[in-house]
Protein backbone atom coordinates (compact mmCIF):
# COMPACT_ATOMS: atom_id res chain seq x y z
CA UNK A 1 0.00 0.00 0.00
CA UNK A 2 1.18 3.77 0.14
CA UNK A 3 2.08 3.44 3.68
CA UNK A 4 5.21 1.51 3.04
CA UNK A 5 7.90 1.87 5.67
CA UNK A 6 11.61 1.12 4.42
CA UNK A 7 14.23 0.44 6.83
CA UNK A 8 18.19 0.69 6.70
CA UNK A 9 20.18 -2.14 8.30
CA UNK A 10 23.79 -1.49 8.44
CA UNK A 11 25.57 -5.03 9.40
CA UNK A 12 29.41 -6.03 9.45
CA UNK A 13 28.07 -9.67 8.31
CA UNK A 14 25.18 -11.00 5.54
CA UNK A 15 24.44 -14.59 5.46
CA UNK A 16 22.30 -15.41 2.38
CA UNK A 17 20.64 -18.55 3.21
CA UNK A 18 17.75 -17.94 0.20
CA UNK A 19 18.64 -20.79 -0.89
CA UNK A 20 18.62 -22.99 -4.20
CA UNK A 21 14.82 -23.54 -4.43
CA UNK A 22 13.48 -19.47 -3.30
CA UNK A 23 11.20 -19.20 -6.13
CA UNK A 24 9.36 -21.60 -8.97
CA UNK A 25 10.57 -22.39 -12.56
CA UNK A 26 7.97 -21.33 -15.33
CA UNK A 27 9.22 -22.48 -18.58
CA UNK A 28 8.00 -20.49 -21.39
CA UNK A 29 6.44 -22.70 -23.51
CA UNK A 30 5.35 -22.11 -26.99
CA UNK A 31 1.19 -21.03 -26.87
CA UNK A 32 0.82 -22.07 -23.17
CA UNK A 33 -0.64 -19.25 -22.98
CA UNK A 34 -3.37 -19.67 -25.50
CA UNK A 35 -3.90 -23.02 -23.75
CA UNK A 36 -7.15 -21.81 -21.66
CA UNK A 37 -7.51 -24.53 -19.03
CA UNK A 38 -6.22 -24.32 -15.58
CA UNK A 39 -2.24 -23.87 -14.99
CA UNK A 40 -1.35 -23.93 -11.72
CA UNK A 41 3.27 -24.57 -10.32
CA UNK A 42 3.27 -27.75 -8.47
CA UNK A 43 4.30 -25.19 -5.26
CA UNK A 44 0.45 -24.71 -5.43
CA UNK A 45 -0.79 -28.47 -5.87
CA UNK A 46 -3.09 -29.17 -2.68
CA UNK A 47 -5.63 -32.41 -3.80
CA UNK A 48 -6.11 -34.13 -6.91
CA UNK A 49 -9.97 -33.55 -5.86
CA UNK A 50 -10.96 -31.02 -7.66
CA UNK A 51 -9.13 -32.98 -11.01
CA UNK A 52 -11.34 -36.07 -10.92
CA UNK A 53 -12.23 -37.22 -14.05
CA UNK A 54 -9.96 -34.38 -16.16
CA UNK A 55 -7.18 -35.10 -18.32
CA UNK A 56 -4.30 -33.94 -16.98
CA UNK A 57 -0.78 -32.98 -18.04
CA UNK A 58 1.87 -33.19 -15.69
CA UNK A 59 5.22 -31.69 -16.98
CA UNK A 60 8.22 -32.86 -15.06
CA UNK A 61 9.66 -36.18 -13.58
CA UNK A 62 11.32 -35.05 -10.64
CA UNK A 63 9.61 -36.24 -7.28
CA UNK A 64 6.97 -33.46 -7.33
CA UNK A 65 6.12 -34.21 -11.05
CA UNK A 66 6.19 -38.54 -10.21
CA UNK A 67 3.60 -37.61 -6.44
CA UNK A 68 1.61 -35.14 -8.42
CA UNK A 69 0.94 -38.00 -10.82
CA UNK A 70 0.65 -40.68 -8.09
CA UNK A 71 -2.33 -38.56 -6.03
CA UNK A 72 -3.69 -37.53 -9.40
CA UNK A 73 -4.43 -40.98 -10.11
CA UNK A 74 -5.77 -42.03 -6.96
CA UNK A 75 -8.24 -39.04 -7.05
CA UNK A 76 -9.45 -41.11 -10.40
CA UNK A 77 -7.90 -37.99 -12.97
CA UNK A 78 -6.03 -39.23 -16.15
CA UNK A 79 -2.41 -37.68 -15.74
CA UNK A 80 0.09 -37.90 -18.64
CA UNK A 81 3.30 -37.04 -17.12
CA UNK A 82 6.24 -35.06 -19.51
CA UNK A 83 9.65 -37.05 -19.46
CA UNK A 84 11.65 -34.88 -21.08
CA UNK A 85 15.46 -35.99 -19.77
CA UNK A 86 16.97 -39.01 -18.40
CA UNK A 87 16.23 -39.48 -14.56
CA UNK A 88 17.10 -42.62 -11.91
CA UNK A 89 13.94 -43.76 -9.82
CA UNK A 90 15.08 -45.62 -6.68
CA UNK A 91 13.41 -47.47 -4.42
CA UNK A 92 12.36 -45.97 -1.01
CA UNK A 93 13.52 -49.05 0.91
CA UNK A 94 15.93 -51.60 -0.01
CA UNK A 95 16.32 -54.36 2.78
CA UNK A 96 13.33 -52.24 4.55
CA UNK A 97 15.98 -49.79 5.11
CA UNK A 98 15.66 -46.12 3.79
CA UNK A 99 17.63 -46.32 0.58
CA UNK A 100 19.94 -43.15 1.28
CA UNK A 101 20.16 -44.36 5.01
CA UNK A 102 21.77 -47.66 3.24
CA UNK A 103 23.82 -45.19 0.37
CA UNK A 104 25.32 -43.38 2.99
CA UNK A 105 26.20 -45.95 5.12
CA UNK A 106 28.30 -48.12 2.06
CA UNK A 107 30.15 -44.29 0.99
CA UNK A 108 31.70 -44.49 4.76
CA UNK A 109 33.65 -47.83 3.18
CA UNK A 110 33.61 -47.32 -0.27
CA UNK A 111 34.09 -45.09 -3.26
CA UNK A 112 31.32 -43.08 -4.35
CA UNK A 113 31.45 -44.71 -8.23
CA UNK A 114 30.76 -48.33 -6.50
CA UNK A 115 27.98 -47.03 -4.49
CA UNK A 116 26.23 -46.07 -7.06
CA UNK A 117 26.74 -49.49 -9.29
CA UNK A 118 25.60 -50.96 -5.86
CA UNK A 119 22.59 -48.93 -5.92
CA UNK A 120 21.45 -49.10 -9.40
CA UNK A 121 22.00 -53.27 -8.98
CA UNK A 122 19.55 -53.38 -5.99
CA UNK A 123 17.61 -50.71 -7.82
CA UNK A 124 17.03 -52.97 -10.94
CA UNK A 125 16.17 -56.28 -8.53
CA UNK A 126 13.24 -54.42 -6.92
CA UNK A 127 12.04 -52.45 -9.73
CA UNK A 128 12.95 -53.85 -12.47
CA UNK A 129 14.05 -52.46 -15.92
CA UNK A 130 12.46 -49.21 -15.40
CA UNK A 131 13.41 -47.71 -19.32
CA UNK A 132 10.94 -49.60 -21.05
CA UNK A 133 8.60 -47.57 -19.57
CA UNK A 134 9.72 -44.62 -21.11
CA UNK A 135 11.78 -43.48 -17.92
CA UNK A 136 15.65 -43.29 -19.13
CA UNK A 137 18.55 -43.70 -16.49
CA UNK A 138 21.73 -41.13 -16.60
CA UNK A 139 25.04 -42.29 -17.68
CA UNK A 140 26.10 -40.47 -14.21
CA UNK A 141 24.93 -42.68 -11.16
CA UNK A 142 22.46 -41.02 -8.87
CA UNK A 143 24.59 -40.20 -5.88
CA UNK A 144 27.47 -38.23 -8.32
CA UNK A 145 25.00 -36.83 -10.73
CA UNK A 146 23.24 -35.29 -7.01
CA UNK A 147 26.84 -34.07 -5.98
CA UNK A 148 27.99 -32.87 -9.35
CA UNK A 149 24.59 -31.41 -10.86
CA UNK A 150 22.45 -31.04 -7.86
CA UNK A 151 19.92 -33.02 -9.42
CA UNK A 152 17.65 -35.67 -6.54
CA UNK A 153 17.27 -39.12 -7.65
CA UNK A 154 13.56 -40.09 -7.96
CA UNK A 155 12.56 -42.51 -4.70
CA UNK A 156 9.50 -44.16 -6.03
CA UNK A 157 6.72 -44.06 -3.55
CA UNK A 158 3.97 -46.05 -5.63
CA UNK A 159 3.88 -44.11 -8.98
CA UNK A 160 6.08 -46.77 -11.06
CA UNK A 161 3.47 -49.31 -10.31
CA UNK A 162 0.58 -46.88 -11.75
CA UNK A 163 3.27 -46.37 -15.10
CA UNK A 164 3.57 -49.98 -15.14
CA UNK A 165 0.03 -50.55 -15.56
CA UNK A 166 -0.55 -47.79 -17.69
CA UNK A 167 -2.50 -45.30 -14.90
CA UNK A 168 0.50 -43.03 -15.73
CA UNK A 169 0.68 -41.95 -19.33
CA UNK A 170 4.78 -41.55 -19.53
CA UNK A 171 5.02 -38.75 -22.75
CA UNK A 172 8.02 -37.40 -24.36
CA UNK A 173 8.62 -33.37 -24.28
CA UNK A 174 6.35 -31.00 -25.79
CA UNK A 175 6.57 -28.89 -29.01
CA UNK A 176 3.58 -26.49 -28.56
CA UNK A 177 0.36 -25.86 -26.68
CA UNK A 178 -3.10 -24.60 -28.17
CA UNK A 179 -6.48 -24.14 -27.01
CA UNK A 180 -7.10 -27.70 -25.26
CA UNK A 181 -4.70 -29.24 -26.58
CA UNK A 182 -0.90 -30.05 -26.25
CA UNK A 183 1.65 -31.12 -28.90
CA UNK A 184 4.81 -33.38 -28.33
CA UNK A 185 7.86 -34.04 -29.63
CA UNK A 186 6.64 -37.09 -31.79
CA UNK A 187 3.66 -35.41 -33.16
CA UNK A 188 1.49 -36.93 -31.08
CA UNK A 189 -1.73 -34.76 -29.73
CA UNK A 190 -3.45 -35.02 -26.45
CA UNK A 191 -6.72 -32.77 -25.25
CA UNK A 192 -5.98 -31.96 -21.98
CA UNK A 193 -8.24 -30.13 -19.06
CA UNK A 194 -5.64 -28.64 -17.36
CA UNK A 195 -1.28 -28.61 -16.73
CA UNK A 196 0.97 -29.00 -13.81
CA UNK A 197 4.01 -27.62 -13.94
CA UNK A 198 6.57 -29.55 -11.99
CA UNK A 199 8.93 -27.91 -13.17
CA UNK A 200 11.16 -27.06 -10.14
CA UNK A 201 12.64 -24.00 -8.62
CA UNK A 202 15.79 -22.14 -8.61
CA UNK A 203 17.62 -19.45 -6.95
CA UNK A 204 16.59 -15.77 -6.35
CA UNK A 205 19.56 -14.33 -5.16
CA UNK A 206 20.16 -11.79 -8.33
CA UNK A 207 16.80 -10.47 -7.83
CA UNK A 208 17.33 -8.58 -4.33
CA UNK A 209 21.22 -8.78 -3.66
CA UNK A 210 23.01 -5.91 -5.70
CA UNK A 211 26.32 -7.73 -6.22
CA UNK A 212 28.33 -9.25 -9.05
CA UNK A 213 31.49 -10.67 -7.37
CA UNK A 214 30.90 -13.66 -5.01
CA UNK A 215 27.23 -14.29 -7.22
CA UNK A 216 26.52 -15.42 -10.50
CA UNK A 217 23.47 -14.80 -12.82
CA UNK A 218 21.79 -18.11 -12.07
CA UNK A 219 21.98 -17.10 -7.90
CA UNK A 220 24.61 -19.35 -6.61
CA UNK A 221 28.12 -18.47 -5.56
CA UNK A 222 30.77 -18.72 -8.13
CA UNK A 223 33.41 -20.73 -6.37
CA UNK A 224 33.17 -24.10 -6.07
CA UNK A 225 32.16 -26.32 -3.76
CA UNK A 226 33.53 -26.73 -0.86
CA UNK A 227 34.92 -23.05 -0.96
CA UNK A 228 31.14 -21.05 -1.74
CA UNK A 229 30.51 -20.05 1.36
CA UNK A 230 32.50 -16.90 2.13
CA UNK A 231 33.00 -13.63 -0.30
CA UNK A 232 34.56 -10.28 0.54
CA UNK A 233 33.42 -7.73 3.24
CA UNK A 234 31.37 -9.63 5.53
CA UNK A 235 29.12 -11.53 3.07
CA UNK A 236 28.74 -15.30 3.56
CA UNK A 237 26.39 -18.13 1.45
CA UNK A 238 24.88 -20.93 3.17
CA UNK A 239 22.91 -23.86 1.35
CA UNK A 240 24.01 -23.26 -2.02
CA UNK A 241 26.14 -26.69 -2.79
CA UNK A 242 23.80 -28.94 -4.15
CA UNK A 243 24.02 -31.27 -1.15
CA UNK A 244 20.90 -31.14 0.67
CA UNK A 245 21.24 -30.19 4.80
CA UNK A 246 24.69 -31.66 4.46
CA UNK A 247 25.76 -29.44 2.68
CA UNK A 248 24.29 -26.70 4.37
CA UNK A 249 25.17 -28.11 7.87
CA UNK A 250 29.18 -27.93 6.47
CA UNK A 251 28.38 -24.20 5.23
CA UNK A 252 26.90 -22.70 8.80
CA UNK A 253 30.06 -24.56 10.47
CA UNK A 254 32.55 -22.93 8.39
CA UNK A 255 30.94 -19.37 8.60
CA UNK A 256 30.24 -19.62 12.54
CA UNK A 257 33.84 -20.62 12.46
CA UNK A 258 34.86 -17.41 10.57
CA UNK A 259 33.05 -14.79 12.51
CA UNK A 260 34.02 -16.27 15.45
Amino acid sequence: GSNRTEFEYICRWLVVATGENAERVVPDIEGLAEFGGEIIHACDYKSGEKFQGKKVLVVGCGNSGMEVSLDLCNHNASPSMVVRSSVHVLPREIFRKSTYELAFFMLKWLPIWLVDKLMLILTWLVLGNVEKYGLKRPSIGPLELKNTQGKTPVLDIGALEKIKSGDINVVPGIKRFSRGEVELLNGEKLDIDSVILATGYRSNVPSWLQEGEFFSKNGFPKAPVPNGWKGNGGLYAVGFTRRGLSGASADAMSIAKDIG
